[in-house]
């Protein structure tokens, strides 16, 4: 059955589609709407929703980490904005009181529809606004067992650190578990990946100004990778991700 990958910026939802005609991220539709315009029928008949998909880490994540295209899966990572380092820099982070505060419509989505399974990734810094805590009363309520830790992409011997809040959450009629917190994940050798391969590396350098490390040589032109530069800023560390989902799956096993 079909992944379904909601995506509001047309760059990057057109690269999903990219991705998808090449099957490096599982074939599904690419829906352009806000999700605050998706509605719980919408999603009848996909088996993995990914939802603020971006360029489409998560489902590169879950391949990664060996789970089927078929397996039922959501995905999300919410907008940072409002909670970010940058945004505070800049006098506009505004919490929960900001427009792009998603959650609220991610939740009730997953209230009607009741994945079994949902990973999740934020900026490490909504914890201190308690983005976090919000996340894990709304899921509880629904009979979820929720997880979450903080790991850089350092972890998977990447060239920067980018600490980010990853999160999961399994549904879990029978009971009602507390929160867990994921103290250690293996990383095997084998998820590294080169520093001058690292194209996040190169586009987060970029994003503060230093286009040194783009890669005209390779025939694509540096404003190409420029633009490519928001794309990659915005996603997900694939490796780090893949570790999250596979120590889910060894405890659900």
């Amino acid at each position: 059955m079909a992944a379904y990958y909601n995506e509001i910026d047309p760059y990057a939802a057109q690269w999903l589609r990219n991705l998808i005609a090449k099957n490096l991220i599982a074939p599904g539709d690419v829906d352009e709407r806000s999700i605050v315009d998706v509605q719980p029928d919408d999603l009848k008949g996909y088996t993995q929703c990914h939802f603020f998909a971006g360029i489409g880490g998560w489902s590169l994540a879950l391949r990664l980490a060996g789970w089927a295209d078929d397996r039922p899966v959501w995905t999300g990572s919410c907008p940072c904005q409002p909670f970010s380092v940058g945004s505070v820099a800049h006098g506009g982070a505004k919490g929960q009181n900001d427009e792009r505060h998603l959650w609220p419509s991610f939740s009730a989505i997953i209230r009607e529809r009741a994945p079994s399974v949902i990973f999740g990734e934020q900026v490490a810094d909504a914890i201190k606004w308690g983005w976090i805590d919000q996340v894990f009363r709304d899921l509880e309520d629904e009979d979820y067992a929720c997880a979450a830790s903080v790991l850089p992409a350092l972890a998977v011997h990447g060239a920067h650190e980018r600490k980010r809040l990853y999160w999961l959450a399994h549904s879990n009629r029978a009971r009602r578990e507390g929160h867990q917190h994921i103290e250690r994940l293996p990383v095997p050798a084998s998820a590294a990946f080169s520093v001058y391969g690292d194209p996040i590396a190169r586009a987060w350098r970029a994003l503060d100004g230093d286009y040194s490390g783009l890669l005209p040589s390779d025939g694509v032109p540096v404003a190409v990778e420029r633009d490519a530069a928001k794309g990659y800023g915005n996603a997900i560390v694939p490796q780090v991700a893949a570790e999250v989902i596979g120590a889910y799956m060894e405890i659900a096993a």
